[in-house]
């Protein structure tokens, strides 16, 4: 495993994306069971995309009270078949929130009957719940959650709202396997935002796979700015970025 530092990101780059998954879910694990010494509930906010599938394949296996972590996750496409497979909850709710005992898990609803509505009460949980830690991945076009560059606000004054999803990361979501054509792919989601990502205590990345190299590239080499979302976890004071070496191979 090597280390470098980019502003406050430490970047940790594993061999294969099987160790880097099992690198997060050490470290990861690690700060629930610390959290729980001083604390009666962990919060935690999950990301819901193939790259994090190492990942939550290890997490599930550690020793963690999860009947004291209370799961959110921070995004979910509108109008999608509540049953779809490629749906976030039910991504997170076959690989995670069934495999261990959550004292609660909270779900986005997609196919809430107003989505506005749907935001403010998702936003109003987000309030009570204090995150203690965030795991996400980095899209191919740098968004976070569903915060592609023409929407992502650093200084967003809400905590959850409705998006369009641009081209690039809709081609990622083919690219992904999630879906078999663009056309297929809604244009529509609900994300938490930069700020209700930001908001966390501590902040796990995991981001595997050639395909996020040019991502990973601007990650840490751009001017910190909404044009590459992601790079604004260079100024996040406890984050650290998982990384494989194909997904590091231009840095």
């Amino acid at each position: 495993m090597k280390e470098v530092i980019k502003d406050k990101l430490n970047v940790k780059i594993s061999a294969t994306r099987t160790l880097m998954g099992e690198l997060a879910a050490k470290a990861v694990s690690e700060k629930i069971n610390e959290l729980l010494d001083t604390k009666q509930f962990v919060n935690m906010i999950f990301a819901a995309a193939p790259s994090q599938n190492e990942f939550l394949e290890a997490l599930i296996t550690k020793d963690v009270d999860w009947t004291r972590v209370n799961a959110f996750h921070m995004d979910e496409y509108l109008n999608l078949d509540a049953n779809a497979p490629q749906g976030f909850g039910n991504f997170l709710r076959d690989r995670l929130f069934n495999k261990v005992q959550f004292r609660t898990v909270h779900y986005l609803n997609g196919n809430a009957q107003d989505a506005k509505e749907e935001c403010l009460r998702y936003s109003a949980m987000l309030d009570h719940y204090k995150t203690d830690i965030v795991c996400m991945g980095i899209g191919e076009n740098t968004h976070l959650a569903f915060n592609d560059p023409h929407v992502a606000d650093f200084n967003d004054p809400v905590l959850v709202k409705v998006v369009d999803l641009d081209e690039q990361c809709r081609v990622q979501q083919v690219n992904d396997g999630c879906f078999n054509m663009v056309e297929k792919v809604p244009t529509h989601a609900l994300t938490l935002t930069i700020p209700a990502l930001f908001k966390s205590t501590y902040a796990y990345c995991m981001v595997p796979g050639e395909k996020k190299a040019k991502a990973v590239y601007h990650t840490l080499n751009e001017n910190i700015s909404e044009e590459y979302p992601s790079t604004i976890l260079r100024k996040h004071p406890n984050a650290i970025l998982f990384i494989d070496e194909k997904s590091s191979a231009l840095i």
